[in-house]
């Protein structure tokens, strides 16, 4: 499971996959400053040229919301053909790091336990264990990332303060985990992914509660679609479960997935209020510290459940009754832990390259996605009740995107204004 935060203003609500205003492009923060070099940045006070100037960079660079020349949502301008192609060419690299490594992964877990595998444990562990991935970009991008945290001067918080909250976050991880785990073993893939979407409506609930979040009549359109579509397919009498799974455990796919999905949405509102209220600082160093740290944690604990539950010992029997053999079996756990890093690694690209915004609607995108390829590959019975399911969860997400695209829009005006008015 991919765990990113997102700052959300009071007009701006939360999306399946939050995550925080970083920085802008670097393509743009090296424009910046050549203008400020050649002083193009000056303005009609003399005394501009330097402090305003620099603190124009600043701004960019913390991805700060109060008082900024532009807002954090907004595209970079590309002046340069050159650069032009090559932040096009990052931004579609990575929309298919996201969306085929999301839809990979979960095409594989599926395909774990119908080859035989059993262990909701191992199936827990293997969302969270290729996280040493995102150290690369920890390393690639750490000398931007100092800058941006030298920039916003924000107070350092108490490491015993910060640990805590890894330790909290990343154990409600594995539970989340583990859940979302048994809900894939009862449960076809089509059905479980739409189940998944609930995560929006979850996500505007908890904003509303714990970050007063404000409850458009858009928002409510989409929390009512995606309500309709997860209960439309509760008492789907014909979305049996997969290989003989019976009535019961079916229901309690259901029940654990859709809890699952609540719980995320919890995880992900409690990130806000850690980044608002405790580190007081969003950089793209920040970021990724929360998502390695909680996937360390959330990693530890997946190991001490399985040992502690003793499917330990099974798998040794299971890669040997393994259906596709036993390289098939070690393939399928690591590509499983490297998709939902290389789903990860996209989730973070598209932040640093275009925005927090563009990169939520992104990350919705593969839950229509998902049960096409369920159907191709596992022969997942679309009936009725699943495909009104389906194109009202898409109903719920384009009300949910067109209530950005608002939020967005106005932003900007708002931004150009006060640009103007200085």
């Amino acid at each position: 499971m991919i765990v990113v935060p997102q700052k959300v203003d009071n007009s701006r609500p939360v999306l399946t996959r939050p995550l925080p205003p970083l920085p802008a492009s670097p393509a743009y923060l090296d424009r910046a400053r050549e203008r400020l070099l050649r002083g193009d940045m000056a303005g009609d006070d003399g005394n501009h040229t330097g402090g305003g100037g620099q603190e124009e960079v600043q701004i960019q660079i913390a991805g700060s919301s109060k008082g900024a020349t532009s807002s954090a949502g907004e595209v970079p301008p590309q002046t340069s053909p050159v650069k032009h192609w090559q932040w096009w060419l990052m931004v579609i690299l990575n929309m298919f790091f996201l969306i085929a490594g999301q839809t990979a992964s979960t095409l594989l877990g599926r395909f774990y336990y119908n080859q035989g595998g059993n262990s909701k444990w191992m199936s827990t562990f293997i969302q969270t264990a290729g996280f040493p991935v995102l150290l690369i970009a920890r390393v690639l991008f750490r000398s931007r990332s100092t800058s941006a945290e030298t920039a916003t001067g924000s107070p350092e918080a108490s490491a015993t303060k910060i640990t805590l909250i890894y330790v909290v976050l990343g154990l409600i991880i594995a539970a989340d985990d583990l859940m979302y785990s048994y809900g894939l073993l009862y449960l076809p893939v089509s059905t479980y992914s739409l189940i998944c979407a609930s995560q929006l409506a979850f996500s505007a609930v908890f904003s509303y509660v714990l970050n007063a979040q404000k409850f458009t009549p858009m928002i409510f359109n989409s929390v009512t679609l995606l309500t309709f579509s997860a209960a439309l397919l509760g008492v789907d009498e014909d979305s049996e479960g997969t290989g003989g799974v019976s009535q019961g455990n079916h229901v309690l796919g259901f029940v654990l997935t859709l809890g699952a999905s609540a719980t995320y949405s919890l995880i992900l509102s409690l990130m806000q209020v850690t980044f608002e209220k405790v580190i007081k600082r969003e950089t793209f160093s920040v970021v990724l510290n929360m998502q390695i740290y909680t996937a360390l944690v959330a990693t530890l604990a997946s190991l001490v459940g399985l040992f502690a539950s003793g499917e330990w010992k099974t798998l040794e029997g299971e890669m040997h009754a393994f259906s596709s053999g036993k390289v098939s079996y070690v393939m399928t756990l690591l590509w499983t832990a490297i998709s939902w890093q290389i789903a990860s690694v996209g989730v973070v690209g598209l932040i640093f390259v275009v925005s927090s915004l563009f990169s939520n609607v992104i990350s919705t995108l593969a839950l229509p996605i998902i049960p096409v390829f369920a159907v191709i590959f596992f022969h997942d019975k679309m009936d009725g009740i699943k495909i009104i399911a389906m194109l009202m969860a898409i109903w719920g997400f384009i009300s949910y995107g067109y209530q950005l695209y608002v939020d967005d829009k106005k932003s900007r005006k708002t931004s150009a204004s006060a640009e103007e008015s200085s």
